[in-house]
């Protein structure tokens, strides 16, 4: 059984008991979940696993104008967070230190500051030290397990990534871009059912009305 199939038996089973927004949610992230699983391109499923995080937390129509997207995915990952009693989270992202965020960390194309240097914003220097610098915190953070920092951090490799996509700053199946791509896609194909998980883990906590409610 795939991450969508567990996940949504499960939302069959509770959604009656659950506020509607929750449900509402849920059912949307599962529903682009679903479609994510079943891509056969990283650069598809990708896009849909950002499109399953965004269903999930999205709430204010102003973070289209204002800008404030990865602000407000850290908050809502340290909400996970501070709700995670198992530490899904921490587990998830101890487990991955290994593989697929070292190698994510260690990729300077998922670097923003570095695309500021291609476009003459920052010296090299200055992208290379603040390079090191994020470093060094996501292994404070795992260290200290301080799972909402370094998951933070990954997120903003994996936001850099997304908009290349998003934007046409890329190109489809191109051969350029095939590790980052594949490292971060592995990361948040993990990372993205735990979210799930935790939401209906605590069906009681506020989440927000969603973006764009069902209107009749």
């Amino acid at each position: 059984m795939n991450n969508y199939e567990h996940l949504k038996a499960r939302h069959r089973s509770e959604r009656e008991t659950w506020p509607t927004n929750l449900s509402l949610r849920v059912h949307r992230a599962l529903s682009w979940l679903n479609r994510a699983e079943q891509c056969d391109d990283n650069d598809g499923r990708f896009i849909f696993l950002w499109v399953t995080f965004n269903a999930a937390y999205a709430q204010e129509l102003s973070e289209f104008s204002h800008g404030r997207e990865q602000e407000k995915s850290r908050a809502f990952i340290n909400k996970l967070v501070e709700l995670d009693s198992d530490k899904k989270l921490y587990q998830l992202v101890w487990e991955e230190f290994s593989t697929s965020i070292r190698v994510l960390l260690a990729n300077r194309y998922v670097f923003a500051p570095f695309w500021e240097h291609q476009q003459g914003h920052k010296t090299e220097a200055q992208w290379e030290e603040a390079f090191q610098a994020a470093n060094r915190s996501a292994n404070h953070a795992l260290a200290a397990g301080d799972a909402g920092k370094a998951l933070g951090l990954i997120l903003s490799r994996l936001y850099t990534l997304r908009n290349q996509l998003v934007h046409g700053g890329a190109t489809w199946d191109s051969e350029v871009n095939r590790e980052q791509l594949r490292d971060c896609t592995a990361f948040l194909g993990k990372l993205v059912p735990v979210v799930i998980e935790l939401m209906m883990d605590n069906p009681d906590t506020l989440w927000g009305d969603p973006v764009f409610p069902v209107v009749s």
